[in-house]
């Protein structure tokens, strides 16, 4: 019996031969991640264990990004804890204000996730990093502090998805269109502990920039992970932005899937998750008339460059709506730094938009944007659950940046227009 991509990148990380669905395995490390909420804990666990310190301070990265710049003393105690930890285990990988971004676009960027990987983080949007061919998922703190220690982690083998994009997408559409409308189709458990492997001739009508949020929200369907094949798209992003050799997998012929789902990228219309689950899909034709009070462009979801671009394309030369707040958040300094240089930050803040430094933020409800009681927001991050985002009355809309950036000019939830 064949492999799936995830399989094969697993069974080459367990050295074996071959692996099957449900067959538990020890694997070998290429990168262990933690932020600044979930690596003190790891580091508590790490010190109880009889360890001279790290596997590889080369392979393991720590990012200060969700309370960051510390919002309160709580979260300066914790980034001191993790820097104090860096710094004793003399860990490379440790980013701060300054040079930190948004963990799951900084990773990619900075070349440390590449095809072929085995990564384990601390956060469950590690999943983004099969959007370059790897094997990533999300793990608890305690599997963070074993993997920090021994360079492996214990897996049970996924079986598969075969989610077969076809066609080309229309002028707004995009990555964040294409996941919430296969969530919207399976749902929130439709892929609980499988790989979602992300096939078809479609594929290279998706950016890398549409992969890395497709996978970022894998987990949102109860998935693993998800993956995207290696192709000329992947291997032009990853010679620019890593000098680490990878390694490209692919699923055999005949590897078996227990489903195959097939998405026309050419009929997708853009696509709005209501309160209080990213299932909740309806295309923007479906959305009744639903007045506002926040916008949010960014995360680890939509705050790459391409995100800001289209954010630029509907608001410049525009206003946004009198009593909106729209918050605009650039996921790595990098990108903050194009988006200056491109002339997007100018036109956000004539438009009446804020700008803030890279931070997770409002997205977990940390701080940058907090709803207030009643308050709806449509905010292009990756959860919309029950006070996400601030009050436990208050709502959110998962949508893309295109949809986001209408409806801050427009007050309500709104279609962008040709």
């Amino acid at each position: 019996m064949g492999m799936t991509m995830t399989q094969k990148i697993l069974a080459a990380h367990a050295n074996l031969d071959s692996v099957e669905a449900g067959q538990l395995i020890e694997a070998d490390l290429n990168l262990v991640l933690g932020n600044d909420i979930t690596s003190p804990v790891a580091i508590h666990e790490i010190e109880k264990m009889k360890v001279d310190g790290v596997f590889d301070k080369d392979k393991i990265a720590l990012v200060m990004d969700h309370f960051v710049p510390n919002k309160d003393i709580k979260s300066a105690e914790h980034c001191k804890c993790v820097r104090e930890f860096a710094t004793d285990n003399e860990i490379t990988n440790y980013f701060d204000v300054g040079q930190m971004g948004i963990e799951h676009a900084l990773l990619p960027e900075k070349g440390l996730t590449v095809a072929g990987d085995c990564i384990i983080g601390a956060d469950s949007h590690t999943c983004t990093y099969g959007a370059v061919g790897a094997f990533s998922t999300g793990v608890g703190s305690t599997d963070m502090a074993a993997g920090m220690a021994t360079g492996k982690a214990w897996f049970k083998v996924p079986s598969a998805i075969k989610v077969e994009l076809t066609g080309k997408p229309s002028e707004y559409i995009s990555g964040k269109d294409v996941i919430l409308h296969l969530i919207g189709t399976i749902g929130v458990d439709g892929a609980l502990y499988r790989s979602l492997e992300f096939t078809g001739d479609g594929i290279k009508n998706l950016s890398m920039d549409d992969r890395l949020c497709i996978c970022n929200m894998a987990i949102e369907a109860g998935a693993k992970n998800g993956i995207f094949p290696v192709d000329d798209i992947t291997k032009k992003y990853l010679d620019e932005h890593s000098d680490r050799e990878y390694t490209v997998y692919e699923a055999d012929e005949d590897a078996e899937y227990d489903e195959t789902i097939t998405i026309d990228l050419s009929t997708l219309k853009s696509t709005v998750a209501y309160p209080h689950l990213p299932e909740n899909t309806k295309t923007i034709d479906e959305v009744e008339d639903i007045k506002i009070d926040q916008v949010v462009i960014g995360s680890c979801t939509n705050g790459r460059f391409e995100d800001l671009a289209m954010a630029d394309k509907i608001i410049k030369g525009n206003k946004v709506a009198k009593n909106v707040r729209c918050i605009i958040i650039p996921g790595t300094q990098n990108i903050y730094l194009r988006a200056m240089e491109a002339g997007f930050i100018k036109d956000f803040i004539e438009a009446g938009a804020i700008v803030s430094t890279p931070t997770c933020g409002p997205c977990l409800g940390g701080y940058m944007g907090i709803l207030a009681s009643g308050e709806k927001c449509v905010s292009t991050t990756n959860r919309n659950f029950v006070g996400r985002m601030g009050a436990v009355d208050s709502e959110i809309y998962l949508a893309s940046p295109a949809v986001a950036a209408a409806s801050a000019l427009t007050g309500k939830i709104s279609g962008p227009r040709s």
